[in-house]
């Protein structure tokens, strides 16, 4: 049974298909608290303004669990340890491995320093593959039982406001136009997986249900699908696989990371937002912080999000799993069209091998 309360004289409640997105108070008063605005899901939005002669616009704070919309963050150093240990009960004669494992050096991330090693000698040789990641291939033809990977990294990630792209009054609005060429490029990203149609179906009429709450505003239709992913799917380690879909995700309403990214990139490209998959460290604070639930959402492990393509802007991240956009708090290292293209480490192994056990140890550390 919703809980109804008496909306106050002056008051502005903004309502879109079923949702209550804001509440604005008149100029004179404060900003009401969303946690007083009704029902759950009061405060959907991250934010309406809403202007009055020539007093400032509203700002409506989000409710606990929402978006929080940030401002320009500082320059963050990180020193980066990734630790993956395999161990096989037959030992392993012959295999090659595929790395991906440095940081991604471009004009909002600094790879100050890195060094890879490897427990067992063999050849191997760096190239950068058609989706710009660093890439190393290595062939062992040693005897082993045990293979340790350690990649230790220095990183710089800085940041621009990751709002400042749309002028107020300026709206981009779905479905996007696309110039034949930029469609052809943006191709790999903007086809969703091979599910059955009835699937799709259901997908895109969800996937549309943002949209049309948003009154089609292309950045208001992201923002509110990313809140959503984070407020009302259950984080749940051991819930799902690598083969799990994102129709699987969408009905169960539960997974990690992956699960999250790869519905979000669905839903995008279902709307013909071009969407690619993220891999790369979320630094969740000290060590000490270890009982938070930031940390419980992909604290000492790989971590997944997404970035999707805006006209005139460029890739802008977001990260469904914690509801936030990408700033200086994510270390970005590979990008593709899913996991398979990102994956930090994979491989075949020739002769030997079975059994195998994976440990995987990753610590991000702030440096001040």
């Amino acid at each position: 049974k919703p809980a109804w309360r008496r909306l106050p004289a002056g008051h502005l409640l903004v309502v879109r298909q079923g949702a209550v997105r804001a509440e604005v108070a008149p100029p004179s008063e404060p900003p009401p608290d969303p946690r007083t605005a009704g029902r759950e899901g009061a405060a959907r939005a991250d934010k309406i303004e809403v202007t009055a002669g020539h007093a400032p616009a509203a700002v409506i704070a989000p409710q606990a669990g929402s978006l929080k919309v940030p401002s320009l963050a500082e320059v963050r150093r990180y020193d980066v340890l990734h630790r993956t240990a395999y161990r096989y009960q037959r030992a392993v004669e012959r295999s090659s491995h595929l790395l991906r494992l440095v940081p991604a050096h471009d004009m909002l991330q600094s790879v100050i320093s890195h060094s890879l090693s490897l427990s067992v000698d063999g050849s191997h040789r760096d190239y950068e593959d058609v989706f710009g990641n660093r890439v190393r291939r290595v062939q062992l033809d040693s005897r082993y039982s045990e293979l340790v990977i350690e990649m230790r990294s220095r990183v710089e990630v800085r940041d621009v406001d990751p709002l400042n792209f749309r002028a107020l009054h300026t709206r981009t609005t779905i479905p996007l136009v696309w110039m034949p060429w930029q469609r052809q490029v943006l191709q790999p990203y903007l086809l969703p997986p091979e599910l059955p149609e009835s699937e799709l179906t259901e997908l895109v009429e969800y996937a549309m249900s943002f949209v049309q709450r948003n009154d089609y505003d292309l950045l208001d239709t992201l923002l509110d699908m990313n809140s959503t992913i984070y407020k009302e799917y259950e984080y749940r380690q051991g819930s799902t696989t690598l083969f799990t879909t994102p129709f699987e995700v969408y009905v169960n309403r539960r997974g990690v990371c992956q699960d999250f990214t790869n519905l979000f990139i669905c839903l995008a490209r279902l709307l013909g937002v071009p969407a690619r998959y993220t891999c790369g460290y979320l630094y969740t604070g000290p060590r000490k912080a270890a009982a938070d639930e930031a940390r419980d959402r992909m604290a000492d492990a790989s971590h997944a999000w997404l970035q999707v393509y805006l006209p005139e802007v460029g890739w802008k991240g977001l990260d469904p799993t914690n509801g936030v956009l990408t700033q200086t708090d994510h270390v970005r290292v590979a990008v593709g069209r899913a996991y398979g293209d990102a994956t930090p480490t994979s491989g075949t192994i020739y002769v030997g091998g079975g059994g195998e056990t994976l440990e995987v140890d990753v610590r991000v550390e702030r440096l001040e």
